[in-house]
């Protein structure tokens, strides 16, 4: 059975989001002034094909552990969709 996987991969709340900060400073020169702050982060959908879900979220927590995100600075989470 093949299972989609939504990744997603946020900065740390420790971690200096630069990229967030240029893009807020962007909007506020475009007059966004009531945006407060920007987290930039990754977003990836996987196909996931496994016998249960159980090792669909198994195999999606190692690959996201090992490869898609940096443990040191990164967190993720994922939700996983049965694909017909």
């Amino acid at each position: 059975m093949a299972f989609k996987a939504k990744i997603k991969v946020t900065l740390r709340p420790s971690i200096l989001d630069v990229q967030g900060k240029a893009a807020q400073h962007a909007l506020e020169n475009l007059g966004y002034s009531s945006v407060e702050s920007i987290r930039i982060g990754k977003y990836m959908e996987v196909t996931i094909d496994e016998a249960s879900q159980a090792e669909a979220e198994r195999v999606c927590s190692e690959i996201c552990q090992k490869l898609l995100s940096n443990p040191i600075m990164e967190d993720f989470s994922f939700e996983l969709e049965p694909v017909n």
